[in-house]
């Protein structure tokens, strides 16, 4: 059974989705998250550090939320629209995942929700 999951502590979906679905296998996917201020849901102004590190506190905030850690993550997919920005999205990145190393994938795109600079979803496993 899939039971979708919803918090404040991130920006509400933009479309006909929600923003995780918890399974009775003990697994969460959550859905993309752009740098949408939770409390505005306006884009987060500062380039692409600041949309990386406003997408991935989104992301953390709903895993987080929903009962699990940053250990719980398994797989990370990262859409970028400029592949140029990889090393300043990967450094950050690193940061918020610390010694933690998911599977991981980064993808360039021609263009995002709201024409943002990165979006981030994953899936984790308890």
């Amino acid at each position: 059974m899939n039971v979708p999951f919803n918090t404040t502590n991130a920006p509400a979906a933009i479309g006909p989705y929600s923003q995780a679905v918890m399974t009775t296998g003990n697994m969460l996917f959550v859905s993309g998250q752009i740098p949408l201020v939770p409390e505005t849901m306006d884009i987060v102004e500062g380039g692409i550090d600041a949309q990386t590190k406003q997408s991935l506190t989104n992301l953390i905030n709903i895993v987080e939320d929903a009962g699990y850690t940053k250990q719980n993550i398994a797989k990370v997919t990262i859409y970028i629209k400029n592949m140029d920005d990889f090393a300043r999205i990967n450094e950050i990145y690193a940061s918020f995942m610390g010694d933690h190393r998911p599977a991981r994938a980064v993808v360039e795109v021609s263009r995002l929700p709201k024409d943002v600079l990165v979006e981030a979803d994953c899936i984790c496993s308890k």
